[in-house]
């Protein structure tokens, strides 16, 4: 990803980066074996990740978001910068460039995701078919670990060391060393991945509930039954 690209045309980039993996996955007949109901539930992931990155990577696009809201953790310092970060209206603006960071952070999270999808194994897709609401959505975290967290640390780190540099500076009037920032942008990384794995499991859930909202004949016939046999 260009750093120097325009906030809009970075999202382009995103926007693109998820549509053409889609494009790419075979199409799948209405009688399935074994590998068509695999890359079934790839196309399901990358649709279901498509929807999510492209509301997550708008401005506003975690924060806006009850489900993807980013909150500030506690920073259990005792000195004055800590105390300040313990005031509401001071967190409200941390918290709010936290989740800003995240919609950066998760343009470094969309190859990763894409990458996996394509990769992951699937001993026994048919049963994630039939599973949950989720079911694909949890096994896709499962098998990315802790790969997505390492990916989006670097933005957490650069970010918001200049952003609440910024802001407490403008509130305090005081140096900011004290404040741990490693550990504030783990946190940050964190909960970005968790709620970059609740975005795209909504998304799964409401593809589940109504495939032919898709338009797409393979997932229409797959979550339908009529390619499994149900």
């Amino acid at each position: 990803m260009n750093a120097c690209a325009s906030p809009a045309r970075r999202r382009l980039l995103v926007q693109s980066a998820l549509f053409l993996p889609l494009l790419a996955l075979p199409g799948c007949a209405t009688t399935l074996g074994s590998y068509g109901v695999e890359e079934g539930v790839r196309r399901l992931l990358t649709l279901s990740t498509q929807r999510a990155f492209g509301r997550l990577t708008e401005p506003g696009g975690f924060y806006d978001d009850q489900l993807t809201r980013l909150t500030l953790p506690d920073t259990g310092g005792k000195d004055v910068l800590g105390a300040l970060l313990r005031t509401n209206a001071v967190r409200s603006r941390v918290a709010m460039a936290l989740n800003d960071v995240a919609v950066d952070a998760a343009e470094r999270a969309t190859p990763v995701v894409l990458d996996s999808i394509r990769s992951m194994t699937l001993t026994d897709a048919l049963s994630v078919l039939r599973g949950g609401p989720t079911a694909a959505t949890s096994l896709l975290e499962r098998q990315i670990g802790g790969r997505l967290v390492e990916a989006m640390l670097p933005e957490f780190s650069s970010g918001l060391r200049s952003d609440a540099l910024e802001i407490l500076t403008a509130i305090a009037g005081t140096r900011t060393g004290g404040i741990d920032y490693l550990s504030l942008a783990r946190a940050g990384a964190d909960q970005a991945s968790a709620a970059i794995f609740r975005a795209i499991g909504r998304e799964e859930a409401e593809i589940r509930a109504n495939p032919r909202s898709t338009r797409d004949p393979a997932l229409i016939a797959l979550l339908t039954g009529s390619a499994l046999g149900r």
